[in-house]
């Protein structure tokens, strides 16, 4: 068997709306299309040996048991090695239910293996290893089930979201506020555009940068601390063995040397009494800079409070890693026996975490002149670590119910008085039920960033929602965080009704960010260049903090490669379906093009509006399997779909009478004559027509843009190569005019010339070209459209032949133009720069020349070159005239 393609989908993908992270394996089964499983001699048995919980796989039969049912009447190895990537998913901490195997349609034997993940980089070793498992099955080979498990249980530890920073985004997300993660730590925004907020682990974008580099010097927070009498510990900083002997002179053992700007507990150590470990101790700190607090040590129980958005939230007892003796075994079989229970885990897939031998364990081990192999009396208690970290092995005792309330106000006012909006606060006391100040306790810092794990998971007590005070302080009721989006899909039109509605927003005030097949614009300052049609491009949008209104226009091809970059829109428009890109991308016929840009309309909100062609089968088809609202345009307001679905109080936009209009139930609103609207030519140009409608329909359904707005904006949208690049650009030369169109597929051609035969001009040449990727008869069709409309034609090349040789799709082009119109003039100039060279030096006397164009932006710089050089030709003719 052999992999042949990986994808991995991150958003609404045509597999499925509601599930978006998937990955999608094409997969070539090779000789195995020929052996399903039950023609493999011990397969099933092989297979249940090695992974035994694929019993709890229901799979089509719906039962338990029900895929190794499949597996002994017989299944293909596709379908298999879906269901080995999920449970291998699942055993390694990663519970993901979601999978499909189907045919790619190509030849026989090859598959689109289709399964959900949980982290992206782990789906992709899943993929890889779900095949090397088949194929060890397959031979009856042994297999090391245990080390993809291990290796995936890493790969989730170094690419998920912490459980901190994924509790704040959980909550978030379960109030509808979006997130888009910034990078692979824990940078993360929450909210789009100008709602944005940030967060990194748990400090947010409201977070003060000077409270945060206080909260980081803890000589700094212990001055101001006790400058308010808050109880700290006596100490001082020191940077020598000199300094550390006078801090012993004068505070006395037992001490805590730490770091000044340490985190986590590194280069602490606690509870000194002698020289010798407080010298050791003075290098660890050391080891983290130069300077370090010796502090007198607190006797008492560590505590943890939490104070989010300068209230008290909750409050933890922290117990390091630790074992106690039985008087019986080792301290290593301690070790192992507590591992075992179920609620300890690797890193952070369950509440606890595996406690593990490192530095910190043997430094404590050889201050007791203990080893693994001692073996402790009975009920002694042995700590393992320093610090009570959760992730260190430590467990967590939830006391906010005990909190005195002296204490609530000593955490809030620490909060102020750093200035943290998000602060733990580190307490040594015997308790928190009598204030901390009369029981002998005191404050040893005040983090910036802290964890949430053992407030949210405590191994004992009450599991405390503290995310949820964070998404309230960062957006107070009522706020999502959302912008709106109008996002756009279709086969033609997509570019300039995305630019013609961007227009109209833009118009009414708002600030507006759109993505097109020729850049991404913000306020309309081109920002990148190119086939922005994409997720990336859609994001950029999206992350841009100064948009306030997103107008997407989302082609075929980014929702193939890796879904949409939201999950759900206001507003989606669906122009038309057209036999384009078909058989590119596992998409071999119109209907399911037609899925794929089913997509889009899927996201919208429930409450939010899919503005679908009723014009065609195919998209009017869609409304079918949407739960939001409809809305309908058409070119022909007695369509009988426009008919009744106004009849019904919905909405409309129709062409009528030379008019645009806006049908509300029985009501129509006229919104303005086409031959006052620049982008209709005068009303000839009938498919700049049909994308008003949509633009303006989708326009009228936000309360805040007015018909005014509208036909401000129609009357101010003119065309041109800097408005519309590439769509109906005309440039007149003193002999001569060009027009300059991405028109490129027959649906668009087709369009194109039906605008172009209605203008006044003595010959019309056609510059024609063929896209590579596309079917043979596709190529035919536009050989067919140019020779139909066209008085002469010339032939160039993509520069990108994408597959084909240029004599093919020249020789494919002829055969469609030859089967129409044989006699017309066909020359071929396979370079468009030399295509428009030779009309500059050869004009037809007041021809207009209809260029396909291959690269838009390149295109229109050649023709503004050959204008320029007209212009500077000018004066030189003068001179011999004179």
């Amino acid at each position: 068997m052999q992999i042949l393609e990986i994808k991995v989908l991150r958003g609404p993908n045509y597999w499925s709306v509601r599930r978006p992270k998937l990955i999608q394996m094409k997969l070539d089964l090779q000789e195995m299309e020929e052996q399903p499983t039950s023609k493999i001699p011990g397969f099933r048995e092989r297979l249940e040996k090695l992974m035994p919980s694929l019993y709890e796989h229901r799979c089509s039969e719906g039962v338990p048991g029900g895929f190794f049912l499949r597996v002994d009447e017989g299944t293909w190895m596709g379908h298999v090695i879906e269901h080995i990537a999920l449970e291998l998913q699942t055993l390694s901490g990663m519970d993901t239910g979601f999978g499909r195997t189907r045919s790619t349609g190509e030849r026989d034997g090859v598959y689109y293996v289709i399964f959900s993940y949980m982290e992206e980089d782990a789906g992709v070793y899943a993929a890889k290893a779900a095949v090397r498992i088949a194929e060890a099955l397959i031979s009856g080979a042994e297999y090391d089930l245990q080390k993809d498990i291990q290796e995936l249980r890493e790969i989730r530890e170094d690419t998920r979201l912490g459980p901190s920073t994924g509790c704040i985004v959980d909550e978030a997300v379960k109030r509808g506020i979006p997130f888009i993660r910034l990078n692979k730590q824990s940078l993360v925004q929450l909210g789009y555009g100008v709602h944005q907020k940030r967060i990194r682990a748990t400090i947010a974008s409201t977070t003060g940068n000077i409270a945060v580099d206080i909260a980081c010097d803890k000589e700094e927070t212990k001055s101001l601390l006790e400058a308010a009498e808050v109880p700290v510990p006596r100490g001082t900083v020191i940077r020598s063995e000199e300094g550390l002997k006078d801090s012993i002179d004068r505070f006395g053992y037992p001490l805590v040397i730490k770091p000044i700007d340490g985190n986590h507990g590194k280069g602490n150590t606690t509870n000194i009494t002698t020289w010798e470990v407080a010298v050791k101790a003075l290098q660890a700190a050391q080891h983290y800079g130069r300077s370090v607090i010796v502090e007198k040590f607190i006797t008492g129980f560590d505590f943890r409070a939490l104070v989010i958005n300068y209230k008290f939230v909750c409050a933890a007892l922290r117990t390091p890693a630790s074992v106690v003796g039985d008087g019986v075994h080792t301290i290593q079989w301690l070790i192992d026996e507590t591992n075992k229970d179920p609620r300890r885990g690797y890193g952070h897939e369950k509440v606890l975490t595996q406690i593990t031998i490192d530095d910190f364990t043997w430094k404590m081990l050889n201050d007791k002149g203990y080893t693994l192999e001692t073996i402790p009396v009975k009920d002694e208690l042995v700590l393992l670590k320093p610090t009570a970290n959760l992730s260190t092995g430590g467990t967590s005792t939830d006391v906010t119910d005990e909190v005195h309330p002296a204490n609530v106000f000593m955490f809030e006012r620490i909060a102020r008085i750093i200035g943290l909006d998000i602060c733990g606060i580190d307490v040594m006391a015997t308790d928190l039920r009598t204030p901390v100040s009369e029981n002998g306790g005191a404050v040893l810092e005040v983090n910036a960033a802290p964890g949430f794990r053992m407030h949210i998971e405590p191994a004992v007590g009450l599991a405390r929602n503290v995310a949820e005070p964070v998404v309230d302080m960062l957006f107070p009721k009522g706020s999502v965080g959302r912008i709106p989006i109008i996002a756009i899909t279709g086969t033609n039109g997509k570019t300039t009704t995305t630019r013609l509605t961007a227009h109209i927003a833009k118009s009414a005030g708002k600030k507006v960010g759109y993505t097109t097949s020729d850049g991404v614009y913000i306020q309309n300052q081109l920002m990148m260049k190119g086939d922005c049609t994409g997720p990336i491009s859609s994001a950029f949008v999206l992350k841009d903090p100064t948009v306030d209104f997103a107008v997407l226009e989302c082609a075929r091809g980014g929702i193939l490669k890796s879904g949409l970059a939201f999950q759900n829109c206001e507003v989606a428009v669906v122009t038309n379906v057209a036999a384009d890109h078909i058989g590119l991308g596992g998409i071999n016929n119109v209907e399911q093009m037609a899925k794929v840009k089913a997509v889009v309309p899927e996201t919208v909100f429930t409450h939010g509006y899919a503005v679908l062609n009723a014009d065609d089968d195919l998209v009017y088809k869609m409304k079918e399997t949407l739960e939001c609202n409809v809305a309908l345009f058409s070119m022909n307001e007695n369509n009988p779909r426009i008919k009744e679905h106004c009849n019904a109080g919905g909405l409309a936009t129709v062409y009528e009478n030379g008019y645009i209009s806006i049908l509300k139930g029985n009501w129509k609103i006229r919104v303005m004559h086409v031959k006052d609207i620049p982008l209709t030519f005068e009303g000839k140009a009938i498919h700049n027509v049909a994308n008003c409608l949509p633009s303006v329909l989708a326009s009228y359904l936000f309360r805040d843009i007015t018909i005014e707005d509208i036909r401000s904006a129609l009357t101010s949208f003119v065309p041109s190569s800097t408005q519309t690049p590439g769509r109906l650009n005309f440039f007149h030369f003193k002999n001569f005019t060009m027009l300059a169109d991405f028109a490129h597929n027959p649906h668009g051609l087709k369009l194109l010339c039906e605008f172009v035969s209605k203008l006044d001009y003595p010959s019309r040449i056609g510059v024609i070209s063929g896209t590579g990727d596309r079917r043979d008869e596709d190529i035919r069709e536009l050989g067919e459209i140019s020779g139909s409309y066209f008085d002469e034609i010339i032939i160039r090349c993509d520069k990108n032949l994408r597959g084909r040789t240029a004599d093919e799709i020249i020789g494919l082009l002829k055969e469609g133009i030859d089967k129409v119109n044989p006699s017309i003039p066909v020359m071929t100039i396979a370079n468009e720069n030399e295509a428009l060279e030779y009309i500059y030096e050869n004009p037809r006397q007041g021809a207009l020349y209809t260029i396909m164009c291959d690269v838009v932006a390149g295109a229109l710089d050649k023709i503004r070159e050959l204008k320029d050089r007209e212009e500077k030709e000018k004066p030189k003719v003068s001179a011999l005239m004179s």
